[in-house]
């Protein structure tokens, strides 16, 4: 089920989102590390780890949390796949642990509106005008359509990127 809004509907919604976020209501979260020494991500969202000594083996406990990449042996980028909790370890080349510490995605805070009609759920991020967004927990007809567009939409980037003749 997609649920489709009047211009009217649209237009008080983003209104309140307009006043909301003007008021302050959503605090932007950024990715960060917490005082615990966690080490915290937004799902779509980098985050540069230095490490003290060169990494010769990185582990991510799950990754379809989240996934490092290695820009020097002594710099990681932690990139927020789903929200989640995992773990992320790093070994030096003696096979002593460098990182040995929790890896926390989250969902941002700012912009994103979910709406309830019933059981359907959607989620929009509004900045200012409101778009779809592929959020885990939304009705499945909407996770599915925004999902497929998605989709189309990285399969033509990367067929122009590999210069390929679109059709």
């Amino acid at each position: 089920m997609v649920l489709r809004l009047s211009q009217k509907e649209q237009s008080r919604l983003c209104f309140v989102i307009s006043a909301l976020l003007a008021l302050g209501a959503a605090q932007p979260v950024k990715a960060q590390k917490a005082a615990d020494n966690n080490i915290v991500v937004l799902i779509d969202q980098a985050s540069i780890v230095r490490l003290e000594r060169t990494a010769a083996e990185i582990v991510v406990g799950n990754p379809s949390i989240a996934d490092v990449s290695v820009q020097s042996g002594k710099v990681l980028i932690v990139t927020g796949k789903s929200f989640g909790e995992t773990n992320l370890i790093v070994i030096d080349a003696d096979g002593k642990v460098i990182v040995n510490r929790q890896l926390i995605v989250q969902e941002p805070r700012t912009g994103f509106v979910t709406m309830y009609r019933g059981p359907a759920r959607q989620t929009l991020h509004c900045a200012p005008y409101c778009t779809p967004q592929l959020v885990i927990g939304d009705t499945p007809d909407i996770f599915g359509s925004v999902s497929s567009q998605i989709t189309t939409k990285q399969s033509i980037g990367q067929t122009s990127a590999e210069g390929e003749k679109q059709q």
